[in-house]
C-alpha cells in the first residue's frame, strides 16, 4: 500500500527537481558566460566548443540535481513511513 503512495510522490518530487535544475542551469550559465540563454545545438551564432560545453555543464548539473532530488525523497519517505522499498 505505501509504495503506491511512494510512485506519485515520486513523479512529483522528481518534477519539482527538473525545475530546480533548470533554473540552477540557467544562473550558473549566466554567471559563466554572461550570456541570459545557453546556445542552441543549431545555432550559427554559437561555436561548437561554446553549445557543447553548454549541453556538458547542463547534463552534469541535471544529473545531480536528479541523484539529490531522489535521494533526498527516498530518505524522507523511509524517515515518515520506516518503509525500505527494496524489501
Amino acid at each position: 500500500m505505501l509504495k503506491l503512495i511512494y510512485r506519485p510522490l515520486s513523479l512529483l518530487i522528481s518534477v519539482l527537481g527538473g525545475l530546480l535544475a533548470s533554473a540552477l542551469f540557467k544562473r550558473v550559465w549566466k554567471v559563466a558566460s554572461g550570456d541570459e540563454e545557453a546556445p542552441e545545438a543549431t545555432s550559427p551564432d554559437h561555436s561548437t566548443k561554446e553549445v557543447l560545453a553548454a549541453a556538458l555543464l547542463q547534463g552534469a548539473l541535471f544529473g545531480v540535481v536528479k541523484a539529490a532530488v531522489d535521494r533526498a525523497g527516498a530518505k524522507g519517505y523511509r524517515k515518515l513511513t520506516g518503509d525500505h522499498m527494496d524489501d
